[in-house]
C-alpha cells in the first residue's frame, strides 16, 4: 500500500505541477518546504546535523536559517524536475549558466570518454538536460531501483526523455555498460557523493570520516576518460548555475586501490569546495558521516534511516 502510494503521489506531482505557470510553481514548492521545515521531521534534522559540519562555527540561529533554504532549494529541485518535460529547449538551454564548461568542450572534442562527478546540489536532471540540449551530447547515467517497480518506471522513463541513457544501478552489468561508452569517448554523468556499502571508499570530509563510490575512480583508470567533478548552486535566479572543476587525474604510481583513495579524495575536496560556497543547495538529508552510523537507532523516533 505504502508503495503504491508513493508511486500514486508521485505520478499526480508530474502530471499537475509541470502545467502550472512558473511563479506559481516556485510559490507552492516554497509553501511545502516551509511547512516540512517547520514541522522539524526526520529529514529536516539530518539536514541541519549534516550541515553543522559543512558550516561548524553556525550558530543555532544560523543553522535553522540555512535548513529553512536548504528545504527550499530541495523542493525548487523537485518542481523544476516535475516540470522540465513540459520545458521546451530553449527554456532548458537558458536554465544553467556553468563556469569553466570548455573544460567538458575540449575533451569531447578530442573524442575522450568524460566522466562528469556531482554532488547532489542544485538541480543535477536539469544540469543533465542542459547538457543534451545546449551541448547537444547525449550520456549515459545509473539510477537505483526504487520500489514499487512502477515508480522506478517513472524516474526511467522522465530522464530517458530528457535525452539520457538510463541504467539499473545492479553493479558489475551496469559498469561494463558505463566502460564501453567511454572507450567510444562517450559521456557519463554520476552522483557520486554518498555511498554507504563496504565498497565505497573512505574519505575525509569536511574533518571527519564518510564514504564515497569508487566508480568514478576505477573508470577512469580503465578507460583512460577524464573525470570532472561538477558543483550547481541556485541563486536569486532562475537560471541555475554551475562549475566544472580541474580535472582528477589519474595518479602515476600505485595499486587500482591505492589509486582510487587518492581520486576519490580529490573528488571530495573539490565537492566540498562547493558544498562550503553553497551549503544550502546540497540536498543531503540523510546519514553521511561514519560516526553518524554508529548512533543509528540511538535517537529513537523522529530519526532517519
Amino acid at each position: 500500500m505504502k508503495d503504491r502510494l508513493a508511486d500514486s503521489l508521485y505520478g499526480l506531482g508530474w502530471a499537475t505541477v509541470k502545467k502550472l505557470p512558473e511563479p506559481a510553481a516556485v510559490r507552492l514548492g516554497q509553501t511545502i518546504a516551509d511547512t516540512a521545515w517547520r514541522r522539524r521531521g526526520a529529514g529536516v534534522l539530518r539536514l541541519e546535523r549534516n550541515l553543522a559540519r559543512v558550516v561548524p562555527d553556525a550558530t543555532p540561529e544560523r543553522l535553522a536559517e540555512l535548513s529553512r533554504a536548504g528545504m527550499r532549494s530541495y523542493l525548487r529541485y523537485w518542481m523544476e524536475s516535475f516540470r522540465l518535460p513540459a520545458w521546451s529547449k530553449e527554456r532548458i538551454a537558458a536554465g544553467m549558466e556553468a563556469e569553466d564548461v570548455d573544460l567538458l568542450k575540449d575533451a569531447l572534442a578530442d573524442d575522450r570518454g568524460v566522466i562528469l562527478a556531482l554532488p547532489h546540489m542544485g538541480n543535477w536532471d536539469l544540469a543533465g538536460a542542459w547538457v543534451t540540449t545546449h551541448l547537444g551530447t547525449p550520456f549515459t547515467t545509473v539510477a537505483e531501483r526504487l520500489k514499487p517497480e512502477t515508480l522506478y518506471d517513472r524516474f526511467v522513463a522522465y530522464r530517458e526523455g530528457l535525452g539520457m541513457e538510463v541504467l539499473p544501478h545492479n553493479g558489475g552489468s551496469a559498469f561494463g555498460a558505463l566502460a564501453r561508452r567511454l572507450r567510444k569517448g562517450g559521456l557519463v554523468c554520476l552522483v557520486a557523493d554518498r555511498d554507504l556499502s563496504a565498497s565505497g571508499v573512505e574519505v575525509d570530509f569536511f574533518g571527519e570520516k564518510a564514504r564515497m563510490p569508487a566508480g568514478p575512480a576505477i573508470l577512469a583508470q580503465q578507460t583512460g576518460a577524464l573525470l570532472l567533478p561538477v558543483t550547481l548552486w541556485f541563486d536569486d535566479t532562475p537560471v541555475m548555475k554551475g562549475r566544472i572543476h580541474p580535472p582528477v587525474e589519474v595518479p602515476g604510481s600505485g595499486t587500482r586501490a591505492e589509486k582510487s583513495a587518492v581520486m576519490t579524495q580529490r573528488l571530495a575536496d573539490a565537492f566540498a569546495s562547493g558544498i562550503a560556497e553553497h551549503p544550502e543547495d546540497w540536498h543531503m538529508l540523510q546519514r553521511l558521516w561514519l560516526a553518524d552510523l554508529d548512533d543509528r537507532g540511538a535517537r529513537g523516533k523522529g530519526e532517519d534511516r
